[in-house]
């Protein structure tokens, strides 16, 4: 069987669109009859999913982009996709997961010093596996490809372009400006055995005249020598971030979702307290893609001037309870007339209290109080449960009226026992109240059945009719897939 042909969809910053070219060529590939795989050598996120290990031996985490990048390639997530995952956890730390497998806490210094060789390997390994099982392997890179700094440990971007044989695409963001001068400089600081594996690049979100940007075009290809296989138009298909980039700093606010198609009169607003180590908040972008929903991130120690409120994850909720409860968000909580949903280390925290926190926290503190609206308590232990899940959905509380079958995953540390009798609506997983809800499901309003019946509970609770809709939910791969139809995938030997 011939070695698979892999191409590196890099970039000349963050938040360029690489995620998005990569779910796209995955999705127009396949749907051309290519068998064809995603991969990320290293990934930066705590939006994690739980898949299926490459060896079999039970489940592990990727990173949410290369998660949905399977789904765009229409091919089982597993581990390989993404065999490297930092996830960041605050002082300087990040935990490190290696084949799916969370391996320990380190400093970047420690990381690169002691663990990177061992990364390397793993990454290679699992490329070479995917290219012996497909015929295109769709690489995303990292940040930027230029990083003269790190050009030595570059796993994403110059270690995958080498050990991979990729040719490299480079994506470049017209909207922040600039475009042709970081594609240029971007050539210019690659090593010279990367640059000449650079077989085009293309311009992100340009929305405009294409007639006005010819011109660059032109003058761009007569300077490098590179081609130009297409211009991208402006769009967001609706894939989950990767990481909080797009997320407000702590102390500052941001709304998703547009509520001005149904007007401000008829629309509810979502909050979401903004966790200094938030992870997995893809979780509240499904409710953002329902008309007359704004979902709004908003700073622990701000009004609840909401609808609802959805608490995220967090890659450690004692520390995050700590500072919740400092910044005065358990008094808001408990005040809050409202739906509440805790997904995670949310669910933790709406508990009464936190057991074993050393494990979780840095701190000295072995219990932390919770908020006390769910009557559960967390003990935390060095166990970390990793798991896709089906279960069945008996509506109550803020899901009240929800009635089949969702699916999701879990990811987290700590047990939740309940103190006392009450609703469990996930098959006995979870805790809810007439206005509280609590699971470990990630991807619960990615559901159908849940998104719907938590926005109607928002929409009674509020007061206001809920606008009507055409109930269709939009597919964000074949999205992804139609900004790139005019790309010259010849080019990349996919034509």
């Amino acid at each position: 069987m011939s070695r698979a042909r892999t191409v590196l969809v890099a970039g000349t910053a963050s938040h360029v669109g690489k995620s998005t070219v990569a779910a796209g060529l995955c999705r127009l590939l396949a749907d051309r009859g290519v068998d064809v795989a995603p991969f990320k050598a290293q990934n930066m996120s705590n939006n994690a999913r739980a898949v299926a290990r490459a060896d079999g031996e039970g489940f592990g985490e990727i990173g949410v982009s290369q998660y949905a990048q399977a789904a765009a390639a229409r091919t089982p997530a597993t581990t390989d996709h993404n065999p490297v995952l930092l996830k960041p956890r605050g002082d300087g730390e990040s935990q490190l997961v290696v084949d799916g497998e969370a391996v320990g806490h380190f400093s970047a210094g420690t990381y690169y010093e002691d663990h990177w060789e061992r990364a390397r390997e793993a990454a290679a390994a699992a490329h070479e596996r995917l290219a012996e099982r497909h015929d295109v392997v769709v690489a995303e890179g990292a940040g930027s490809i230029a990083e003269i700094n790190l050009h030595d440990r570059d796993l994403a971007n110059i270690e995958t372009a080498r050990f991979a044989d990729a040719d490299v695409l480079l994506v470049g963001d017209i909207e922040r400006g600039g475009v042709f001068a970081s594609l240029v400089g971007t050539l210019e600081l690659l090593p010279s055995g990367v640059a000449d594996r650079v077989a085009g690049a293309l311009i992100s979100k340009f929305r405009g005249d294409r007639a006005l940007l010819e011109p660059g075009l032109e003058a761009f290809e007569d300077r490098t020598g590179v081609s130009v296989l297409g211009v991208l138009p402006y769009d967001d298909p609706g894939l989950p971030e990767e990481d909080s980039v797009s997320l407000p700093a702590p102390d500052a606010a941001a709304t998703i979702g547009d509520g001005d198609e149904v007007g401000d009169e008829r629309a509810v607003t979502v909050a979401v307290p903004r966790f200094r180590r938030a992870s997995n908040v893809t979780d509240v972008e499904p409710l953002a893609e329902v008309p007359g929903v704004r979902v709004r991130f908003v700073p622990l120690d701000a009004p609840l001037s909401a609808d609802a409120v959805v608490l995220t994850g967090t890659k450690n909720t004692v520390d995050d309870a700590i500072e919740a409860k400092e910044a005065g968000l358990y008094d808001a909580l408990r005040a809050f007339e409202g739906p509440i949903v805790g997904l995670c280390g949310g669910y933790q925290l709406l508990g009464e209290r936190l057991l074993n926190a050393g494990v979780e926290g840095t701190g000295d503190a072995e219990t932390v109080p919770g908020v006390g609206l769910l009557p559960v308590e967390t003990r935390f232990s060095p166990r970390k449960t990793v798991e896709p899940i089906e279960r069945r959905l008996e509506g109550c509380g803020p899901l009240e009226g929800a009635e089949g079958a969702v699916s999701g995953y879990e990811i987290h540390m700590g047990d939740s026992e309940r103190l006392k009798r009450t609703a469990r609506p996930f098959d006995g997983e979870g805790a809810a109240t007439d206005d509280v809800l609590g699971t470990y499901l990630h991807g619960l309003f990615e559901n159908r059945v849940a998104r719907e019946a938590f926005v109607d509970r928002v929409y009674e609770s509020a007061g206001r009719d809920r606008p009507e809709t055409d109930g269709e939910d939009r597919d964000p791969y074949d999205r992804a897939a139609g900004l790139l139809e005019g790309v010259d995938l010849g080019a990349l030997g996919l034509g």
